[in-house]
């Protein structure tokens, strides 16, 4: 619940900030810097607290964390309400949210363990990954209405819903610290150790791979068909309906997942789902039209889910406690980082080749990732109770 008013709250402001620096009077590069910035901030921050979060107890990192995002939030809001946007103070309190909010998640990452049993491990992660994609179709659409109501609305939206988190938070009745060695390494030590833990242990390694590699070639393939719709003269809402297709899809394949997962084998689930992927990207090359576009896209939403809760399931099994919220944000951070460099590989790569090169490019690196899960199936079992 706390994840989902988080979720909304941020994805309806997130999308409207730089709006508010280009109505302020500032440039399309000053604003998209902002963003790119406390993307970054994020990205980086994830790790290291991680290793707090495999420290300290937990829900006072969470609800504390929400707090200093709610302020940061608070603190634009009431600037852009009294109509003096300073861009280095949108920048300060963007990043300082970002922080903050990669700081609950490293947090919430450790609890799946003490608030769900083993076996509803699959539907716990599957009505995260359902609640992520809800998120993803509604708060742009939330975010829109109250931009339209006025300019501060979804930033009072945003700090709001970090203090209902907040709330939530703290109201959750399990114990939530860490289980701990009576002697802790130094913080370089535990960072290191969160590392090296995920690449020495084969199917960690495994996810790590298979993760960056999809969160990349879907990125360049969400892009390519942006960008290619655009050169076809498609109006900005047929374009978004291509994302929402999409978002519809991986909201429909998550909340399938777990019935899916209890009914097909792990390994059968993985490669799959990676070979459908083969054709999918190849079909991209030759559509013409947004709803096709969308279709396709959807189709590949559709599928990744399964494979989501089937990874992130295991990965829960096999990592101690204490190393909990550290293996959830090297996973993160590696999916997160590699998708990032998706509009820029994606815009670079269409204007030097074109977008159906593009397509085909990544249908090839997609075979690729497929024969690497087909050889690599026998790390992806069942060891669910």
């Amino acid at each position: 619940m706390a994840g989902a008013v988080d979720g909304l709250g941020t994805c309806a402001s997130a999308l409207f900030l730089p709006l508010i620096l280009l109505g302020a009077g500032y440039s399309s590069g000053l604003a998209g810097l902002v963003a790119s910035v406390a993307l970054v901030s994020g990205l980086v921050v994830s790790p290291v607290a991680g290793v707090f979060a495999d420290r300290l107890p937990r829900k006072p990192m969470m609800y504390t964390a929400a707090l200093v995002a709610a302020g940061a939030m608070g603190s634009v809001f009431v600037t852009v309400a009294l109509g003096h946007v300073v861009l280095l103070h949108v920048l300060v309190a963007a990043v300082v949210e970002q922080a903050a909010s990669a700081t609950y998640g490293a947090a919430a990452s450790g609890t799946i363990r003490r608030l769900v049993p083993p076996e509803e491990y699959p539907r716990a992660i599957g009505y995260l990954q359902a609640r992520d994609q809800a998120v993803q179709i509604v708060g742009p659409t939330l975010g829109g209405v109250l931009y339209q109501a006025a300019r501060w609305v979804p930033l009072l939206a945003d700090a709001v819903s970090f203090l209902l988190v907040a709330v939530l938070s703290r109201a959750i009745r399990a114990d939530l610290t860490p289980v701990r060695e009576t002697t802790a390494p130094s913080f370089a030590r535990e960072l290191a150790d969160g590392l090296c833990f995920v690449w020495a242990h084969p199917f960690l390694r495994f996810v790590v791979v298979w993760t960056a590699g999809v969160n990349a070639l879907l990125g360049a393939l969400y892009f390519h068909a942006v960008f290619a719709s655009h050169a076809e003269g498609a109006s900005p809402s047929s374009i978004g309906l291509i994302l929402t297709l999409a978002g519809v899809g991986g909201l429909l394949g998550a909340l399938a997942a777990p019935w899916l997962v209890r009914r097909v084998a792990a390994p059968r689930i993985v490669t799959g789902a990676s070979w459908v992927m083969v054709p999918t990207a190849a079909g991209l090359a030759y559509a013409s039209q947004t709803w096709v576009y969308g279709l396709l896209l959807s189709g590949v939403s559709l599928i990744v889910p399964s494979v989501a809760v089937v990874l992130q399931t295991r990965a829960v099994l096999v990592t101690p406690d204490g190393l909990l919220a550290r293996m959830g944000t090297v996973l993160g951070t590696a999916g997160q980082g590699v998708a990032a460099l998706a509009p820029v590989l994606a815009g670079v790569l269409v204007a030097a080749y074109g977008g159906r090169t593009v397509a085909w490019g990544c249908a090839g690196a997609f075979a690729a990732l497929a024969l690497y899960a087909t050889a690599r199936s026998a790390l992806v079992v069942r060891e669910v109770p």
